[in-house]
């Protein structure tokens, strides 16, 4: 998985995907796990992105499961570990020229 917002269906779509890759990097180094959580979960909608491509995972990751503490934890534990395999990806060289 490449992450770079260049995939193949990257192109039909409305809002261009963005560079999974260079979160920190657009951030000035720092990488905002908390605000990653939340858009991941589907709590923090991107307003200025419209409707959403990509799926509110939260309600992915629990479906299925009745609503209970249980289902939560499971959500969360979900989330938490995207947000750290996110982290993972990260680039720290400079963007290259085209």
């Amino acid at each position: 998985m490449q992450a770079d917002g260049r995939g193949p269906v990257a192109p039909v779509l409305r809002e261009p995907p963005p560079d999974l890759t260079r979160i920190a990097a657009r951030r000035g180094g720092v990488f905002p796990e908390a605000q990653l959580a939340r858009i991941i979960d589907g709590r923090d909608p991107i307003v200025s992105h419209g409707s959403r491509e990509m799926p509110v995972w939260g309600r992915r990751f629990s479906a299925g499961m009745p609503p209970s503490a249980q289902a939560e934890a499971v959500r969360r534990g979900q989330t938490i570990l995207l947000v750290n395999y996110l982290r993972t990806m990260q680039v720290t060289e400079p963007e290259a020229s085209e």
